[in-house]
């Protein structure tokens, strides 16, 4: 297309050109003045051509086409007109053509039209009422090669009928929340840009979960912005245990997890259970919505509580403030809540403009469920769907146990993809499917006593029971014990959660996992055993940043570890290669 078309509006493929509205004016006044003198006619003639500059912006559907078609006789413009014949009574014959001064003559498009799609059908002229009977005229089409020439107007075709095969096209089509600008937000754009390892693992982890939550999201017909949402809460790691308690994907306090109906008992806990945590948190933001009407209002009532942001609306309305999300006076954590979500929004809608290559995300189930009908071992479950045990432990967070419990679990997750082969070898399977059985505390029950009997170690014991040097332990308290005869004593523990611990007495060194590290390696680092260890901080598999905590009397380490703590203030316990 002519540069000259981008510069100028009324010479563009939108808008009516310079010389159809003129030759269009002139016949109406060639009409309308037939009674007038030759003064009448100059006058009324000199008054329509004022309404030029306004004719020349009115919407139409053709270019250099639609000035052809003025210079086509009736009949040639029949010959492009309407597909069909119902539409031949909205279409009004076209006035004489009349010769009009030009900057120089145009072509009239071939008599043969262009293969179109529906959506490009030729568009009808508007009904003339004072216009003889000629045949019907009608605007021809752009051409495919004409409809190509400009792609700053016409940047892509989508077809909305095709479902996307990224699922973050899926997303950013879905996007529907208010955009928010600021400081704040450019600042979050800048951390994640420069971060793009911890980018590409959170969107990695993402893998497992994103497409179960899009399709909730979009259920509930809410903007896809809120499946986003993790990447602020967690980092999209179900494991993730917040200062406040807050646990799982979603990030719910006990008590908040508990009136959504998130069961938290000695087997499972539920906030960390994807399924029913991600439909807790729909339910939740919805309400918050509702509330406010608002959905940044309802963000951050999410993070800081509906009480909280219900008294800083109170504040500003009292003092005749506004009542927006920018304009409340929250607390630090919250004000760049929303901010970091947004700036997800921007790197996600445009990767490019960050530097940011996202990984693609197929746009297809990742997970099925399998009903938990009897008790399983983690280990055995993960035997029969032939995965690892730490891939079956990402799909089912909940888990507190080395067992898989039927009344209290309901459900295995596995991936989509593993579900017939679990069903096939769990048929084929002869032997028992548990390596534990739980167990009561007697009086004059001691874990040690109970250990030697099973033959297991005292730390794997605690460890497999979740007891803490905090645990108090007794008559009546539930414990899993090895089955005798089995293999639970030798096994190892599957890295199932474990609750991080805050330092019991003063005196302790604090360590950060580093990448690489090993357990043995820090034990001997710091001259201690890696039973004591795991002892004193309850370690199931070491992940990159863990804080460990290590209670010497004597000797110092060779050199403490100075590196920085995660950005995010969430304990992770995800095994070193998936997090």
């Amino acid at each position: 297309m002519p540069s000259s078309y981008k510069k100028s509006p009324s010479k563009s493929y939108g808008c009516l050109t310079y010389f159809v509205s003129l030759a269009n004016i002139a016949a109406r006044v060639a009409e309308r003045a037939g009674h007038l003198g030759e003064g009448g006619k100059k006058l009324l003639t000199l008054g329509a051509l004022c309404l030029l500059p306004a004719c020349s912006q009115i919407p139409w559907s053709g270019g250099e086409q639609l000035e052809g078609a003025i210079n086509q006789t009736p009949t040639q413009a029949s010959t492009q007109a309407s597909p069909s014949a119902s539409d031949a009574s909205a279409l009004a014959p076209a006035p004489p053509p009349i010769p009009a001064p030009a900057p120089e003559p145009v072509a009239a498009p071939t008599a043969t039209p262009a293969t179109v799609p529906p959506a490009a059908a030729a568009v009808p002229l508007a009904p003339s009422q004072n216009a003889p009977g000629n045949a019907a005229a009608a605007i021809a089409p752009l051409s495919p090669e004409s409809t190509a020439a400009d792609d700053s107007e016409y940047p892509h075709d989508v077809d909305i009928a095709r479902p996307a095969d990224d699922l973050w096209e899926r997303i950013r089509a879905g996007f529907a929340m208010p955009n928010l600008d600021g400081p704040l937000v450019h600042q979050r754009e800048r951390w994640y840009a420069s971060q793009q390892d911890y980018l590409a693992r959170m969107v990695e982890r993402s893998k497992l979960y994103l497409f179960y939550i899009v399709e909730e999201v979009e259920k509930r017909g809410i903007p896809t912005e809120i499946a986003l949402l993790p990447m602020v809460e967690s980092a999209f790691n179900p494991m993730a245990y917040s200062r406040s308690h807050a646990s799982g994907l979603w990030q719910f306090i006990p008590s908040t997890g508990r009136n959504y109906k998130l069961s938290q008992n000695w087997w499972a806990d539920s906030r960390r259970d994807v399924i029913a945590s991600t439909d807790a948190a729909l339910d939740y933001l919805q309400e918050l919505y509702e509330l406010h009407g608002d959905w940044h209002l309802a963000l951050a009532s999410y993070n800081f509580g509906e009480n909280g942001v219900a008294r800083a609306i109170q504040r500003n309305k009292a003092k005749g403030l506004p009542t927006d999300y920018q304009s409340l006076r929250v607390p630090r954590e919250t004000r760049g809540y929303v901010p970091k979500l947004q700036a997800l929004k921007n790197i996600i809608s445009n990767p490019e403009a960050f530097g940011i290559e996202l990984e693609p995300i197929p746009n297809e189930p990742y997970f099925a469920t399998v009903p938990a009908e009897r008790d399983i071992d983690i280990l055995i479950a993960a035997k029969l769907a032939e995965m690892s045990a730490d891939e079956l432990i990402a799909l089912n967070p909940a888990l507190n146990r080395p067992v898989i419990s039927g009344p209290h679990t309901q459900a295995l997750v596995l991936p989509a993809d593993r579900v017939d082969t679990f069903r096939r070898n769990l048929e084929a399977y002869d032997q028992p499917l548990t390596s534990w059985q739980p167990y009561t505390m007697r009086k004059g029950d001691s874990l040690d006593r109970l250990a030697a009997k099973h033959g297991v170690a005292v730390s794997k014991l605690r460890m497999a029971n979740g007891i803490t040097s905090r645990t108090k332990v007794g008559p009546g308290s539930q414990l899993l014990l090895p089955i005798k005869g089995s293999d639970a004593a030798a096994e190892p523990l599957p890295a199932v959660f474990r609750q991080p611990v805050t330092p019991a007495r003063r005196g302790a060194l604090l360590h950060i996992v580093r990448k690489g590290e090993t357990l043995y390696g820090i034990a001997r680092r710091y001259r201690v055993s890696t039973d004591s260890l795991r002892s004193w901080n309850h370690i199931g598999v070491l992940t990159t940043g863990q804080r460990l905590y290590i209670y010497r009397g004597a000797a110092r380490p060779r050199k403490i570890s100075s590196a920085p703590l995660p950005h995010n203030n969430v304990t992770t316990i995800l095994p070193v290669a998936q997090h």
